[in-house]
Protein backbone atom coordinates (compact mmCIF):
# COMPACT_ATOMS: atom_id res chain seq x y z
CA UNK A 1 0.00 0.00 0.00
CA UNK A 2 2.83 2.41 0.80
CA UNK A 3 4.31 1.84 -2.66
CA UNK A 4 0.86 2.29 -4.20
CA UNK A 5 0.34 5.62 -2.41
CA UNK A 6 3.79 6.81 -3.53
CA UNK A 7 3.07 5.80 -7.13
CA UNK A 8 -0.30 7.57 -6.98
CA UNK A 9 1.33 10.89 -6.11
CA UNK A 10 3.97 10.42 -8.79
CA UNK A 11 1.16 10.27 -11.34
CA UNK A 12 -1.12 12.83 -9.66
CA UNK A 13 0.91 15.39 -7.69
CA UNK A 14 -1.32 17.32 -5.32
CA UNK A 15 -2.10 20.09 -4.89
CA UNK A 16 -1.77 21.06 -8.57
CA UNK A 17 1.67 22.63 -9.14
CA UNK A 18 1.94 26.42 -9.31
CA UNK A 19 4.49 28.52 -11.16
CA UNK A 20 4.66 31.62 -8.98
CA UNK A 21 4.26 32.37 -5.26
CA UNK A 22 4.89 36.10 -5.31
CA UNK A 23 1.26 36.96 -4.36
CA UNK A 24 1.59 34.57 -1.42
CA UNK A 25 4.83 36.23 -0.31
CA UNK A 26 3.15 39.65 -0.36
CA UNK A 27 0.27 38.39 1.78
CA UNK A 28 2.59 37.77 4.75
CA UNK A 29 3.90 40.62 6.87
CA UNK A 30 5.28 40.89 10.41
CA UNK A 31 1.82 41.35 11.93
CA UNK A 32 0.51 38.19 10.31
CA UNK A 33 3.63 36.21 11.23
CA UNK A 34 3.30 37.31 14.83
CA UNK A 35 -0.34 36.25 14.98
CA UNK A 36 0.55 32.87 13.50
CA UNK A 37 3.39 32.34 15.97
CA UNK A 38 1.26 33.10 19.03
CA UNK A 39 -1.43 30.73 17.82
CA UNK A 40 1.10 27.93 18.45
CA UNK A 41 3.13 29.50 21.28
CA UNK A 42 0.82 31.82 23.23
CA UNK A 43 3.13 31.91 26.26
CA UNK A 44 6.47 32.32 24.47
CA UNK A 45 8.09 35.52 23.22
CA UNK A 46 7.72 35.99 19.48
CA UNK A 47 10.34 34.39 17.27
CA UNK A 48 10.54 34.10 13.49
CA UNK A 49 13.66 31.93 13.19
CA UNK A 50 12.38 28.49 14.20
CA UNK A 51 13.27 25.18 12.57
CA UNK A 52 10.29 23.89 10.56
CA UNK A 53 9.55 20.45 9.12
CA UNK A 54 6.83 20.33 6.46
CA UNK A 55 5.68 16.72 6.14
CA UNK A 56 4.17 15.50 2.88
CA UNK A 57 4.99 18.91 1.49
CA UNK A 58 3.41 18.29 -1.90
CA UNK A 59 4.10 20.62 -4.78
CA UNK A 60 4.39 23.96 -2.94
CA UNK A 61 3.66 23.81 0.81
CA UNK A 62 7.30 23.79 1.93
CA UNK A 63 8.09 26.68 -0.42
CA UNK A 64 5.17 28.63 1.03
CA UNK A 65 6.51 28.18 4.54
CA UNK A 66 9.98 29.24 3.46
CA UNK A 67 8.46 32.39 1.95
CA UNK A 68 6.28 32.94 5.02
CA UNK A 69 9.23 32.62 7.41
CA UNK A 70 12.33 33.97 5.61
CA UNK A 71 14.48 33.75 8.77
CA UNK A 72 13.43 30.16 9.55
CA UNK A 73 15.14 26.97 8.40
CA UNK A 74 12.56 24.88 6.53
CA UNK A 75 12.82 21.24 5.51
CA UNK A 76 10.18 19.70 3.26
CA UNK A 77 9.81 15.93 2.84
CA UNK A 78 7.53 13.97 0.52
CA UNK A 79 7.31 10.48 -0.97
CA UNK A 80 6.79 11.88 -4.47
CA UNK A 81 9.79 12.87 -6.57
CA UNK A 82 7.38 14.76 -8.84
CA UNK A 83 6.26 16.94 -5.92
CA UNK A 84 9.83 17.51 -4.76
CA UNK A 85 10.85 18.58 -8.27
CA UNK A 86 7.94 21.02 -8.43
CA UNK A 87 8.99 22.54 -5.11
CA UNK A 88 12.62 22.70 -6.26
CA UNK A 89 11.52 24.85 -9.18
CA UNK A 90 9.81 27.26 -6.79
CA UNK A 91 12.89 27.27 -4.58
CA UNK A 92 15.08 28.33 -7.51
CA UNK A 93 12.62 30.89 -8.82
CA UNK A 94 12.18 32.64 -5.47
CA UNK A 95 15.72 32.22 -4.17
CA UNK A 96 14.68 30.25 -1.11
CA UNK A 97 18.06 29.62 0.49
CA UNK A 98 16.29 28.72 3.75
CA UNK A 99 14.56 25.71 2.17
CA UNK A 100 15.85 22.13 2.01
CA UNK A 101 13.99 19.27 0.30
CA UNK A 102 14.24 15.50 0.63
CA UNK A 103 12.29 12.60 -0.82
CA UNK A 104 11.41 10.71 2.34
CA UNK A 105 8.23 9.14 3.78
CA UNK A 106 7.00 10.48 7.09
CA UNK A 107 7.43 7.07 8.75
CA UNK A 108 11.20 7.46 8.28
CA UNK A 109 11.45 10.98 9.69
CA UNK A 110 13.73 9.67 12.44
CA UNK A 111 16.41 9.09 9.81
CA UNK A 112 16.80 12.87 9.57
CA UNK A 113 18.67 12.78 12.87
CA UNK A 114 17.39 16.18 13.97
CA UNK A 115 14.55 17.80 15.82
CA UNK A 116 12.26 20.63 14.79
CA UNK A 117 10.50 23.35 16.73
CA UNK A 118 7.53 23.39 14.39
CA UNK A 119 6.07 20.53 12.36
CA UNK A 120 3.40 21.04 9.71
CA UNK A 121 1.53 17.81 8.93
CA UNK A 122 -1.68 18.60 7.07
CA UNK A 123 -3.49 16.13 4.86
CA UNK A 124 -0.88 13.39 5.29
CA UNK A 125 -1.50 10.88 8.09
CA UNK A 126 -4.98 9.95 6.88
CA UNK A 127 -3.36 8.65 3.67
CA UNK A 128 -0.86 6.35 5.38
CA UNK A 129 -1.32 2.59 5.65
CA UNK A 130 -0.19 2.93 9.29
CA UNK A 131 -1.04 6.44 10.56
CA UNK A 132 0.09 5.52 14.08
CA UNK A 133 3.60 4.80 12.80
CA UNK A 134 3.68 8.17 11.08
CA UNK A 135 2.57 10.00 14.21
CA UNK A 136 5.13 8.19 16.37
CA UNK A 137 7.86 9.17 13.91
CA UNK A 138 6.84 12.81 14.20
CA UNK A 139 6.89 12.59 17.98
CA UNK A 140 10.51 11.53 17.71
CA UNK A 141 11.55 14.62 15.73
CA UNK A 142 9.45 17.30 17.45
CA UNK A 143 11.51 19.31 19.93
CA UNK A 144 10.31 19.05 23.56
CA UNK A 145 8.96 22.60 23.50
CA UNK A 146 7.82 22.40 19.86
CA UNK A 147 4.35 22.59 18.34
CA UNK A 148 2.74 20.69 15.50
CA UNK A 149 -0.04 21.71 13.14
CA UNK A 150 -1.98 18.51 12.48
CA UNK A 151 -4.86 18.21 10.01
CA UNK A 152 -6.81 15.07 9.16
CA UNK A 153 -10.09 14.39 7.40
CA UNK A 154 -13.36 14.37 9.36
CA UNK A 155 -15.99 11.73 8.51
CA UNK A 156 -19.42 13.36 8.54
CA UNK A 157 -18.87 16.21 6.10
CA UNK A 158 -17.09 13.80 3.75
CA UNK A 159 -19.90 11.23 3.65
CA UNK A 160 -20.55 12.03 -0.02
CA UNK A 161 -16.86 11.59 -0.82
CA UNK A 162 -16.86 8.12 0.70
CA UNK A 163 -20.02 7.17 -1.19
CA UNK A 164 -18.34 8.09 -4.48
CA UNK A 165 -15.11 6.34 -3.49
CA UNK A 166 -17.08 3.13 -2.95
CA UNK A 167 -18.91 3.69 -6.24
CA UNK A 168 -15.57 4.00 -8.07
CA UNK A 169 -14.19 0.87 -6.41
CA UNK A 170 -17.25 -1.18 -7.37
CA UNK A 171 -16.94 -0.09 -11.00
CA UNK A 172 -13.18 -0.63 -11.08
CA UNK A 173 -12.52 2.99 -12.04
CA UNK A 174 -8.81 3.74 -12.18
CA UNK A 175 -6.85 6.97 -12.23
CA UNK A 176 -5.88 7.22 -15.89
CA UNK A 177 -6.57 10.59 -17.57
CA UNK A 178 -9.41 9.04 -19.59
CA UNK A 179 -11.03 7.49 -16.51
CA UNK A 180 -10.75 10.74 -14.52
CA UNK A 181 -12.34 12.68 -17.40
CA UNK A 182 -15.20 10.17 -17.61
CA UNK A 183 -15.68 10.38 -13.83
CA UNK A 184 -15.87 14.18 -13.93
CA UNK A 185 -18.46 14.00 -16.71
CA UNK A 186 -20.50 11.40 -14.83
CA UNK A 187 -20.52 13.50 -11.67
CA UNK A 188 -22.40 16.23 -13.52
CA UNK A 189 -25.41 13.91 -13.43
CA UNK A 190 -25.38 13.49 -9.64
CA UNK A 191 -28.74 14.19 -7.98
CA UNK A 192 -28.90 17.72 -6.52
CA UNK A 193 -29.44 16.30 -3.03
CA UNK A 194 -26.49 13.87 -3.18
CA UNK A 195 -24.33 14.20 -0.02
CA UNK A 196 -21.34 15.11 -2.22
CA UNK A 197 -22.97 18.29 -3.53
CA UNK A 198 -22.07 20.55 -0.54
CA UNK A 199 -18.43 19.50 -0.92
CA UNK A 200 -18.49 20.26 -4.65
CA UNK A 201 -19.95 23.72 -4.00
CA UNK A 202 -17.30 24.57 -1.41
CA UNK A 203 -14.26 23.00 -3.11
CA UNK A 204 -13.49 24.88 -6.33
CA UNK A 205 -10.39 22.78 -7.04
CA UNK A 206 -12.58 19.70 -7.57
CA UNK A 207 -12.55 20.64 -11.24
CA UNK A 208 -8.83 19.87 -11.41
CA UNK A 209 -8.05 16.24 -12.41
CA UNK A 210 -5.43 15.86 -9.66
CA UNK A 211 -7.86 17.15 -7.03
CA UNK A 212 -10.58 14.83 -8.26
CA UNK A 213 -8.21 11.86 -8.18
CA UNK A 214 -6.97 12.78 -4.70
CA UNK A 215 -10.52 12.95 -3.34
CA UNK A 216 -12.21 10.01 -5.03
CA UNK A 217 -9.53 7.63 -6.32
CA UNK A 218 -6.88 7.68 -3.61
CA UNK A 219 -5.81 4.15 -2.67
CA UNK A 220 -5.67 4.92 1.06
CA UNK A 221 -8.04 7.34 2.78
CA UNK A 222 -9.54 7.44 6.26
CA UNK A 223 -11.21 9.99 8.49
CA UNK A 224 -11.31 10.73 12.22
CA UNK A 225 -14.21 11.89 14.34
CA UNK A 226 -13.33 14.20 17.23
CA UNK A 227 -13.14 11.35 19.80
CA UNK A 228 -11.09 9.22 17.40
CA UNK A 229 -8.70 12.08 16.70
CA UNK A 230 -8.19 12.93 20.38
CA UNK A 231 -7.51 9.26 21.11
CA UNK A 232 -5.13 9.09 18.12
CA UNK A 233 -3.23 12.15 19.37
CA UNK A 234 -2.91 10.77 22.89
CA UNK A 235 -1.80 7.32 21.71
CA UNK A 236 0.93 8.97 19.63
CA UNK A 237 2.47 10.64 22.68
CA UNK A 238 0.94 14.07 22.11
CA UNK A 239 -1.55 16.24 23.90
CA UNK A 240 -4.20 18.42 22.33
CA UNK A 241 -3.56 22.17 22.47
CA UNK A 242 -6.41 23.86 20.60
CA UNK A 243 -8.26 23.85 17.31
CA UNK A 244 -6.73 26.10 14.67
CA UNK A 245 -10.17 27.71 14.29
CA UNK A 246 -11.92 26.87 17.50
CA UNK A 247 -15.25 28.72 17.31
CA UNK A 248 -16.91 25.95 15.28
CA UNK A 249 -16.23 23.47 18.13
CA UNK A 250 -17.36 25.62 21.07
CA UNK A 251 -20.95 25.48 22.40
CA UNK A 252 -20.66 29.09 23.58
CA UNK A 253 -20.22 30.31 20.00
CA UNK A 254 -22.86 30.91 17.36
CA UNK A 255 -26.33 29.43 17.38
CA UNK A 256 -25.48 26.80 20.01
CA UNK A 257 -25.12 29.53 22.64
CA UNK A 258 -28.90 30.09 22.56
CA UNK A 259 -30.40 26.63 21.93
CA UNK A 260 -32.32 24.90 24.76
CA UNK A 261 -29.56 22.27 24.98
CA UNK A 262 -26.85 24.82 25.76
CA UNK A 263 -26.91 24.22 29.55
CA UNK A 264 -26.43 20.50 28.92
CA UNK A 265 -23.53 21.16 26.55
CA UNK A 266 -21.93 23.57 29.01
CA UNK A 267 -21.80 20.87 31.71
CA UNK A 268 -19.67 18.57 29.57
CA UNK A 269 -15.89 18.37 29.75
CA UNK A 270 -14.18 20.08 26.81
CA UNK A 271 -13.50 16.88 24.78
CA UNK A 272 -17.15 15.84 25.09
CA UNK A 273 -18.25 19.34 24.08
CA UNK A 274 -16.11 19.15 20.95
CA UNK A 275 -17.55 15.73 20.09
CA UNK A 276 -21.16 16.84 20.64
CA UNK A 277 -20.73 20.01 18.59
CA UNK A 278 -19.20 18.03 15.72
CA UNK A 279 -22.32 15.85 15.69
CA UNK A 280 -24.63 18.87 15.87
CA UNK A 281 -22.93 20.70 13.02
CA UNK A 282 -22.68 17.50 10.99
CA UNK A 283 -20.71 18.86 8.03
CA UNK A 284 -17.09 19.29 9.15
CA UNK A 285 -14.80 17.91 6.44
CA UNK A 286 -11.50 18.20 8.33
CA UNK A 287 -10.07 18.73 11.80
CA UNK A 288 -7.10 21.05 12.17
CA UNK A 289 -5.39 21.27 15.56
CA UNK A 290 -2.34 22.46 17.46
CA UNK A 291 -0.73 19.58 19.35
CA UNK A 292 2.27 19.30 21.66
CA UNK A 293 4.38 16.45 22.99
CA UNK A 294 2.80 15.04 26.12
CA UNK A 295 6.13 15.45 27.95
CA UNK A 296 6.38 19.11 26.97
CA UNK A 297 7.34 21.47 29.80
CA UNK A 298 4.12 22.73 31.32
CA UNK A 299 2.72 25.97 30.01
CA UNK A 300 -0.54 27.30 31.41
CA UNK A 301 -3.30 27.55 28.79
CA UNK A 302 -4.93 30.81 27.86
CA UNK A 303 -7.76 31.43 30.30
CA UNK A 304 -9.60 34.24 32.03
CA UNK A 305 -10.16 32.71 35.46
CA UNK A 306 -7.66 34.77 37.41
CA UNK A 307 -6.13 38.13 36.61
CA UNK A 308 -3.28 37.08 34.30
CA UNK A 309 -5.42 37.98 31.31
CA UNK A 310 -4.79 41.66 32.04
CA UNK A 311 -1.18 41.06 30.95
CA UNK A 312 -2.16 39.40 27.67
CA UNK A 313 -1.32 41.40 24.56
CA UNK A 314 -4.12 40.88 22.02
CA UNK A 315 -3.05 40.44 18.40
CA UNK A 316 -5.60 40.59 15.63
CA UNK A 317 -6.06 37.55 13.44
CA UNK A 318 -5.50 38.97 9.92
CA UNK A 319 -8.47 37.24 8.27
CA UNK A 320 -11.05 38.95 10.46
CA UNK A 321 -13.29 41.81 9.41
CA UNK A 322 -15.58 44.30 11.10
CA UNK A 323 -19.00 44.76 9.49
CA UNK A 324 -21.06 47.88 10.23
CA UNK A 325 -24.06 47.36 7.96
CA UNK A 326 -27.38 45.53 8.57
CA UNK A 327 -26.52 45.03 12.24
CA UNK A 328 -28.48 43.22 14.95
CA UNK A 329 -30.35 45.50 17.40
CA UNK A 330 -27.99 47.18 19.86
CA UNK A 331 -24.83 46.30 17.94
CA UNK A 332 -22.32 48.88 16.83
CA UNK A 333 -20.53 46.34 14.64
CA UNK A 334 -20.22 42.63 13.94
CA UNK A 335 -16.91 40.75 13.85
CA UNK A 336 -16.42 37.86 11.40
CA UNK A 337 -13.51 35.54 10.71
CA UNK A 338 -13.56 34.99 6.95
CA UNK A 339 -12.13 31.49 7.32
CA UNK A 340 -15.17 30.27 9.23
CA UNK A 341 -17.49 28.18 7.08
CA UNK A 342 -20.51 28.43 9.40
CA UNK A 343 -22.52 31.62 8.97
CA UNK A 344 -23.70 31.72 12.61
CA UNK A 345 -20.17 32.36 13.87
CA UNK A 346 -20.25 36.15 14.14
CA UNK A 347 -19.70 38.32 17.22
CA UNK A 348 -21.83 41.47 17.73
CA UNK A 349 -20.16 44.22 19.79
CA UNK A 350 -21.50 47.44 21.32
CA UNK A 351 -19.98 50.90 21.11
CA UNK A 352 -17.64 50.54 24.11
CA UNK A 353 -16.50 47.11 22.95
CA UNK A 354 -15.83 48.56 19.51
CA UNK A 355 -13.60 51.22 21.08
CA UNK A 356 -11.56 48.49 22.74
CA UNK A 357 -11.32 46.47 19.53
CA UNK A 358 -10.24 49.57 17.63
CA UNK A 359 -7.49 50.16 20.20
CA UNK A 360 -5.84 46.77 19.66
CA UNK A 361 -2.38 47.51 18.27
CA UNK A 362 -0.45 44.33 19.11
CA UNK A 363 1.65 46.22 21.67
CA UNK A 364 -0.58 47.21 24.57
CA UNK A 365 -1.76 44.63 27.08
CA UNK A 366 -5.44 44.41 27.97
CA UNK A 367 -4.67 46.02 31.32
CA UNK A 368 -3.06 48.98 29.56
CA UNK A 369 -6.13 49.34 27.36
CA UNK A 370 -8.67 49.31 30.19
CA UNK A 371 -8.88 52.11 32.71
CA UNK A 372 -10.74 51.60 35.97
CA UNK A 373 -11.73 48.45 37.82
CA UNK A 374 -15.40 48.93 36.91
CA UNK A 375 -14.67 48.22 33.25
CA UNK A 376 -12.49 45.16 33.77
CA UNK A 377 -15.35 42.70 33.81
CA UNK A 378 -16.64 44.20 30.55
CA UNK A 379 -13.17 43.80 29.06
CA UNK A 380 -12.88 40.24 30.34
CA UNK A 381 -16.12 39.24 28.60
CA UNK A 382 -15.10 40.97 25.37
CA UNK A 383 -11.56 39.59 25.07
CA UNK A 384 -12.56 36.09 26.04
CA UNK A 385 -15.23 36.30 23.33
CA UNK A 386 -12.72 37.60 20.80
CA UNK A 387 -10.51 34.62 21.60
CA UNK A 388 -13.36 32.10 21.39
CA UNK A 389 -14.44 33.51 18.02
CA UNK A 390 -10.93 33.42 16.52
CA UNK A 391 -10.71 37.18 16.30
CA UNK A 392 -7.48 37.48 18.28
CA UNK A 393 -4.61 35.44 19.63
CA UNK A 394 -2.64 36.50 22.68
CA UNK A 395 0.97 37.13 23.48
CA UNK A 396 0.97 35.85 27.05
CA UNK A 397 4.73 35.90 27.49
CA UNK A 398 4.46 38.89 29.84
CA UNK A 399 1.70 37.41 31.99
CA UNK A 400 2.55 37.27 35.67
CA UNK A 401 1.36 34.23 37.62
CA UNK A 402 -0.64 35.19 40.68
CA UNK A 403 -1.11 38.72 39.40
CA UNK A 404 -3.34 40.90 41.55
CA UNK A 405 -5.81 43.20 39.86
Amino acid sequence: MAREVSAFYERHPYPPPVDDLEPYRKSWNDERRRADAHLFWPRAPYRDDRTILVVGCGTSQAARHALRWPRAKVLGIDVSSTSIESTERLKRKHGLDNLELLQLPVERAGELGRSFEHIVCTGVLHHLPDPEAGLRALHGVLAPDGAMHLMVYAPYGRAGVYLLQDYCRRLGIGATPQEIKALAQSMQALPPDHPLMPVLRNAPDFGDPAALADALLHPCDRAYSVPQLLQFIEAGGFRFGRWIEQAAYLPQCGVLASVPHHPLLARLAAPEQFAAVELFRGSMIRHSAVVYRDDRPHHAPIDFKGDEWLDYVPIRVPDTIMVQERLPPGAEAVLINRHHTYTDLYLPINSYQKELVDSIDGKKSIGEMVSGNSLRNVARVLFEGLWWYDQVVFDGSRARSGRTA
